[in-house]
């Protein structure tokens, strides 16, 4: 009879038939992921970083570190959000070049549609012959949260995939 219904009308109810067979064998996964893009700029002697974030992610892992509401990327997103944000990310992301902790300077944000991203550089004159990032961001929040890490260094390109147990990447030149 369903099969009936369905070559009868099949613009109407096969939408509905599709919403029942996802829904019916339990509740949509969602997919945890930041995508870090990290460039060596050889001509201005630095490392240039750029982060993506989905901000609904971001909110909720601020907002049980600070137990506040932030309402990032709307009229009402909270006065210290800017700070706080800068604050985690640079807590959670850290580049050891040569075998030396760097100190990443963060640039500023920006939103695009439901996703935040993010500007930092590293300062670097130095040969780069070792390379290792650390990347745990949200993994304090979502457990099956992916960190996956693209480099261009030495014009060589790398891209790793860092979890909540792997959370760094090194690189030998």
């Amino acid at each position: 009879m369903i099969l009936m219904l369905l070559m009868k009308n099949k613009k109407t109810y096969l939408p509905i038939v599709i919403f029942f067979l996802l829904t019916s064998f339990g509740v949509l996964h969602k997919f945890y992921v930041s995508v870090t893009q990290i460039d060596f700029n050889e001509k201005k002697s630095r490392v240039e970083i750029s982060t993506r974030i989905f901000i609904d992610d971001l909110e909720k892992a601020l907002e049980k570190k600070h137990n506040q509401k932030f309402n990032l990327a709307t009229r009402i997103e909270a006065k210290n959000a800017k700070e706080l944000t800068e604050k985690y990310l640079l807590q959670r992301l850290s580049i050891k070049i040569n075998g030396q902790e760097q100190t990443l300077v963060f640039l500023g944000s920006e939103y695009d549609d439901d996703v935040l991203i993010c500007y930092l550089k590293i300062d670097n004159s130095k040969k780069i012959t070792t390379f290792e990032v650390f990347n745990n961001l949200l993994t304090e929040t979502y457990t099956e949260q992916q960190n996956i890490v693209h480099t261009n260094i030495n014009n060589t390109k790398r891209s790793f995939l860092l979890t909540q147990i792997d959370k760094i990447a090194s690189i030998k030149y």
